[in-house]
């Protein structure tokens, strides 16, 4: 499965500059209010150091990383549930993305407009959100009155809907996300299945000058970010998009000796990706041979049968067990020969569930 990631924000806060840094997509950022109208998509491969680890061991033909696809959504302005600034189109690419990377401007620069005329990120992300949370109460509300007509069926299931959406009506009215809203029991999939903007998991990315991502301390903006993520229970990274562009041009040593010099133990997408994969309860399971050596992905809890079928319907089909060795046993081994006679390969049924960094070869019969 890959992952699909959204960049939202308001205008000119270093939104499409980030993603041409983290994809090297080439997008238009230019310096003023909806430069990004259609939304870009970049999809990059998962930096995974035990990827390559494993190659070296291997040495295959290729090396596959597992995807991420990041999509570049138009900045938001206040109104944008009700249209304003192309709002309607822009809230639908949302929609269809697995994780909200919301952009917060931390820096001031006289050069760069703001579209609130001074650098403030809490009044930003309530801005966002705000508009997240209108759009959802109006879907949440023709959601209702369907329901409402359908009731006078006296169908029990259907009343006991309406009475889940009734209340998620009611508590999303007060201005709260939907991934707040606190479900009775049996009453999941019936919010899910409403597909709501402001139910997505978000990271914040507070986006800092060059000057401050190396510095000692944060600024006032970033601790009001962190404070407030704290108490909402999101994640926060910090980045500055033009370090970003400067890193995103170098390979190997070059890049390690910059991180570096910087300060930095991980390149933004690097954090980006293992905090995405922590809040959507991501995992990578890895497959070897003298062809290719690749990357997977998949949810925690996945059994092996339906990681198998992520690489081909067949596998899944006709799983028989799936021969499992830990990375950590692996790469101490130096070989899958080796890993074999040390007795460290696991054959694993159906109900096993898939853990971190198994490394799988999957037997089937069709």
């Amino acid at each position: 499965m890959g992952l699909r990631c959204g960049i939202v924000g308001l205008p000119n806060v270093g939104k499409s500059t980030l993603f041409n840094a983290l994809t090297n997509a080439g997008a238009a950022a230019s310096n003023f209010p909806f430069c990004t109208i259609d939304p870009n998509v970049g999809v990059v491969g998962v930096p995974d150091p035990r990827l390559y680890a494993l190659s070296n061991i291997v040495k295959p033909q290729k090396t596959t990383p597992t995807s991420l696809e990041i999509v570049d959504i138009a900045g938001l302005v206040k109104g944008a549930s009700e249209g304003k600034g192309r709002g309607n189109a822009f809230l639908s690419h949302i929609r269809e993305v697995d994780l909200i990377l919301h952009v917060l401007r931390c820096f001031e620069d006289e050069n760069v407009i703001h579209v609130e005329e001074g650098i403030d990120a809490i009044r930003d992300i309530r801005t966002i959100e705000d508009e997240l949370i209108l759009k959802d109460l109006e879907t949440v509300e023709k959601r209702e009155e369907k329901l409402a007509n359908q009731a006078k069926s006296r169908d029990k299931d259907v009343i006991r809907e309406l009475e889940t959406v009734r209340s998620l009506r009611e508590f999303v009215e007060t201005g709260r996300r939907a991934r707040d809203f606190p479900h009775p029991e049996g009453s999941a999939d019936t919010v899910r299945d409403l597909f709501l903007l402001s139910e997505k998991p978000v990271i914040y990315v507070c986006n800092v000058s060059e000057e401050e991502i190396s510095g000692t301390g944060e600024n006032t903006e970033v601790q009001k970010v962190r404070n407030h993520a704290e108490r909402s229970g999101d994640d926060v990274i910090v980045v500055s998009a033009r370090i970003e562009a400067e890193i995103a041009e170098l390979e190997g040593e070059e890049k390690a000796v910059f991180l570096e010099e910087m300060g930095l133990r991980a390149s933004g997408l690097d954090r980006l990706v293992n905090c995405a994969y922590s809040n959507l309860g991501l995992l990578t399971y890895f497959t070897t041979g003298p062809k290719e050596v690749r990357a997977w992905t998949v949810r925690c809890g996945t059994k092996a049968p339906q990681a198998a079928g992520i690489i081909h319907t067949d596998f899944e089909r006709g799983f028989i067990r799936a021969e499992t060795i830990s990375y950590e046993d692996y790469v101490r081994e130096g070989s899958e020969q080796m890993v074999r006679e040390a007795g460290k390969m696991r054959l694993e049924g159906k109900d096993y569930e898939v853990c971190d960094g198994d490394v799988m070869f999957f037997r089937f019969n069709v």
